[in-house]
C-alpha cells in the first residue's frame, strides 16, 4: 500500500472521462474531488473538526425543513452535479426542486446529477482560498442556481448570490430566508457563523 500525502488543496490538469472521474471519486472515498469546467481536478482532504460540525448543522437544518415540505431533494457534501458548463462539483450543502428529481432516470440518479442545484451553500473552512469560492458561487448562479449562500465564519458574513443581481453581503446575520427557491426556510446561523 502506498500513502500519498497531499497538501490541504491540489489542483492537477487531467484527462478523465466522465465515467473515469465518477470512479477516482468512487475509488478515494476519503477524499472530495471536484473538477473545473476546464478538467482541472482539484483535490480537497477532509475538512477539520469545527467545519464538519458546523456543515452537520447546516445540513440538518436544511434536511428538516426539506422533510416537512416534501418540495424537493436536499443533499450533503458528498453529492455531486455535472454543471452544464462540464464541471463537475460538490457544493457543501444543496437542493433541486421535486420536478427535475423526477425527471432524472435511475441510472443518473446513481451518479452525478447531471445538472446545476437550484439551490446552493458553500461553508468556509479556514484552508479555502475566498477567492476561489467566490468564483465557485458565481458558477453556480452562471449555471442555473437560483439562490447560493457562501457562509464565512472567518469574516463573519454570508454572501447572497442570485441570478441577474449583485451579491449581498451580509455582516454577522442570525438568519437566512430561503426567499422563494426554498419558502418557508429559515436557516439559523448561531451554531454556523
Amino acid at each position: 500500500m502506498a500513502i500519498l500525502s497531499l497538501p490541504p488543496t491540489l489542483e492537477l490538469q487531467i484527462n478523465l472521462t466522465d465515467e473515469q472521474f465518477f470512479q477516482l471519486c468512487q475509488n478515494n472515498r476519503d477524499l472530495r474531488f471536484e473538477r473545473t469546467a476546464n478538467g482541472e481536478l482539484i483535490i480537497m482532504p477532509p475538512t477539520g473538526g469545527e467545519t464538519s460540525d458546523r456543515n452537520a448543522d447546516l445540513t440538518y437544518q436544511l434536511r428538516g425543513w426539506n422533510r416537512q415540505s416534501n418540495l424537493g431533494k436536499s443533499f450533503d457534501s458528498s453529492g455531486g452535479f455535472k454543471l452544464p458548463n462540464g464541471a463537475d462539483r460538490s457544493p457543501d450543502a444543496s437542493w433541486i426542486k421535486i420536478e427535475r428529481w423526477a425527471a432524472l432516470t435511475v441510472e443518473e440518479r446513481e451518479k452525478f446529477l447531471p445538472l446545476c442545484p437550484d439551490f446552493v451553500v458553500e461553508l468556509r473552512s479556514p484552508s479555502d482560498s475566498l477567492e476561489k469560492l467566490q468564483a465557485k458561487m458565481q458558477e453556480y448562479i452562471d449555471n442555473g442556481a437560483r439562490l447560493g449562500w457562501l457562509i464565512d465564519p472567518k469574516r463573519k458574513v454570508v454572501e447572497i448570490y442570485r441570478p441577474n443581481q449583485k451579491v449581498e453581503v451580509r455582516p454577522s446575520p442570525t438568519t437566512l430566508s430561503g426567499e422563494d427557491v426554498l419558502p418557508g426556510f429559515v436557516l439559523d446561523l448561531s451554531p454556523i457563523l
